[in-house]
């Protein structure tokens, strides 16, 4: 497993900006998956963006259809970090964030929480009207 701690979180108005980020420590960072996930009050946990190892392909990067366009997940593997650029919020935008890492590399599977084993202790974003 590895240790995970979101940070960046906040207070934001609708069309602001936040960029979370999430530092990664442990067992080899750049061979996890890493995913964000979100969680409102009264909802469950919803799948936001993922990216995957580097490979010969490149690095794969999927998108929850509510977020795609406006937010960007990235990688720093020297820094063992992950990060979520998180552009143009709306109140729908606001939960608890949490960082995740997998060595799960299906497309399909990664996109659910269950998938991951290491979680971090979520970061607040409220976005208001």
């Amino acid at each position: 497993q590895v240790q995970l701690v979101e940070s960046g979180g906040g207070l934001v108005q609708a069309g602001g900006s936040l960029r979370l980020s999430c530092a990664a420590s442990g067992r080899s960072f750049n061979s996890f998956t890493m995913g964000w996930f979100r969680q409102a009050p009264g909802k469950e946990r919803e799948f936001v963006a993922s990216i995957g190892t580097i490979s010969w392909s490149g690095i794969h990067r999927d998108y929850a259809d509510s977020v795609k366009g406006r937010f960007t997940i990235s990688r720093d593997n020297a820094k063992n970090t992950v990060y979520l650029q998180m552009n143009s919020l709306k109140p729908e935008d606001t939960a608890v964030y949490y960082c995740a890492a997998t060595s799960q590399s299906s497309y399909q599977l990664i996109r659910q929480p269950s998938s991951y084993d290491s979680w971090g202790q979520g970061t607040q974003v409220t976005v208001s009207s």
